[in-house]
């Protein structure tokens, strides 16, 4: 299937109640949207084909697994050129939950959950001994107030839908 799939309302309904809750069943959006089971089946197939919908995932609460403290950090490259060697060298480091390629002060920009202010000293100290990385800034995340996707749906129709903004 083509990558410029046309998303309809269908389709962006679908997507917004999977977003609010993925484990919900075929049949409960279909009824959900007054269309059949099979609709929503061929409408995720073609969600899936055109590479909109990328597979499932669980979401964990850090904290709860013990790890309390979520830092940023803001990554210094000696140069432009060692990027894909240092991206190759962070995925090595489990801590390091998610890593974005920047414009601006930053060469890359890290997320990075830890047990302890120790356990992040720790963490640290294998980021900035890779030679590649010329230093760092971090940033500890005293609250997460907002971790949504984004909305795919008008406000006015997720409240149709039953929905909130979260």
């Amino acid at each position: 299937m083509s990558k410029s799939y046309e998303l309809d309302d269908l389709d962006r309904k679908i997507l917004a109640l999977l977003m609010e809750n993925a484990k919900r069943p075929y049949t409960e959006l279909a009824n959900q949207l007054f269309v059949s089971g099979g609709t929503i089946h061929v409408r995720m197939n073609k969600l899936i084909s055109a590479g909109i919908v990328q597979g499932q995932t669980l979401m964990v609460d850090h904290a709860k697994l013990g790890y309390d403290v979520t830092a940023f950090l803001g990554v210094y490259l000696k140069s432009s050129s060692e990027y894909e060697p240092t991206t190759v060298y962070l995925r090595d480091i489990q801590e390091i939950v998610s890593a974005h390629y920047l414009t601006g002060v930053y060469s890359i920009f890290l997320k990075v959950v830890c047990r302890d202010t120790d356990h992040l000293r720790q963490v640290l100290g294998k980021i900035q001994q890779y030679e590649g990385i010329q230093r760092t800034e971090t940033f500890i995340s005293l609250e997460e107030s907002i971790n949504r996707p984004v909305q795919v749906v008008s406000p006015s129709e997720m409240r149709e839908l039953g929905l909130h903004l979260s």
